[in-house]
């Protein structure tokens, strides 16, 4: 007869498969979904959650420090006047995605995890995050979280966090600027129009859905603002598109979104002023059947260019 199996290291062994079967999931689930987004179900494995301080043992959301997630970087801009990054964020970053199941089998009575429950008292679980998956998947091996719970972890889904999920799908950039042109010429005292290009990407209404658990949440961001800083100190604020020129108004202002230059360009590096256009998404969100569950937020999104500005050039 072979030596007697203990029943605690057996288990104990089992745990890397466990560890190579949920990583699996979790990198299947993260490949699906950046392919697409629908409705989760209450069976789904991936849940939203993480690692948080004073957390308890199965976290179903959390939120992480400000400055520390998604969408909280200033994105880069390109020269030509559209914004080609996800500009600054807000301080409500994107929970870590996670999975927890239960462990089959049980590990036996004698398994100090119990705490001093007995099976049948409760149950224990494993719980492993995406990051832990993706750190496998390149020879890095975290041993998932084992704990004991009372019952079955709820998944207790943000609809705010889904909406924020959704606002990245949409991949918003800062405004898309046609006037100031990169390549014009203006000129002191004459009024300069200003306006961008309505696309879903750079102006909205852009509208996405995110689902986890059976909710779904549909959120729709469109611009509210544009802050221009000309580059000569001076800044104004156009709450629309503004208005595209026509040569028939002549040296008329712009009845939107303008600016007048009261000086040259011509000491400035370069000989152009710097522009930055920067973008106010408001972001409205509402659950399907979610008996009037709503909310709204802000993305801020941004774009760069240079003008030149000269003197009238009188001909005589």
């Amino acid at each position: 007869m072979g030596e007697p199996v203990d029943d605690h290291k057996a288990h104990a062994r089992r745990r890397p498969h466990l560890l190579r079967r949920t990583t699996a999931g979790l990198l299947s689930a993260a490949a699906l979904g950046s392919l697409t987004t629908r409705p989760a179900h209450a069976s789904d494995d991936p849940v939203i959650g993480g690692d948080c301080a004073g957390a308890s043992s199965w976290v179903t959301v959390c939120r992480q420090e400000p400055g520390t997630g998604s969408g909280q970087s200033q994105g880069d801009t390109a020269s030509n006047g559209k914004g080609t990054g996800k500009g600054k964020g807000t301080d409500k970053a994107r929970p870590e995605t996670c999975a927890v199941e239960r462990l089959d089998p049980q590990p036996p009575a004698s398994d100090p995890v119990w705490k001093g429950h007995k099976p049948g008292d409760g149950a224990i679980y494993a719980r492993i995050c995406l990051s832990q998956a993706l750190g496998a998947a390149v020879g890095t091996v975290t041993p998932p979280q084992i704990f004991w719970a009372a019952a079955a972890p709820a998944v207790n889904v943000d609809p705010e966090q889904l909406a924020r999920e959704a606002v990245d799908r949409m991949l918003l950039t800062g405004p898309s600027i046609v006037s100031p042109r990169a390549a014009g010429k203006y000129t002191v005292g004459v009024p300069m129009w200003m306006w961008v290009n309505q696309t879903p990407t750079t102006y909205g209404p852009n509208t996405a859905f995110a689902g986890l658990a059976g909710v779904t949440v549909t959120a729709t961001a469109k611009v509210s603002k544009i802050v221009w800083k000309l580059g000569d100190g001076e800044s104004v604020t156009c709450n629309g598109p503004g208005t595209r020129y026509e040569a028939s108004v002549g040296k008329q202002e712009s009845p939107t979104c303008g600016h007048t230059y009261t000086r040259t360009s011509a000491s400035q590096s370069g000989g152009k002023y710097a522009v930055t256009a920067t973008a106010t998404w408001t972001v409205d969100w509402q659950v399907a059947g979610g008996g009037g569950q709503a909310g709204q937020f802000t993305e801020v999104r941004q774009s760069q260019m240079q003008v030149a500005i000269g003197e009238v050039q009188v001909v005589g």
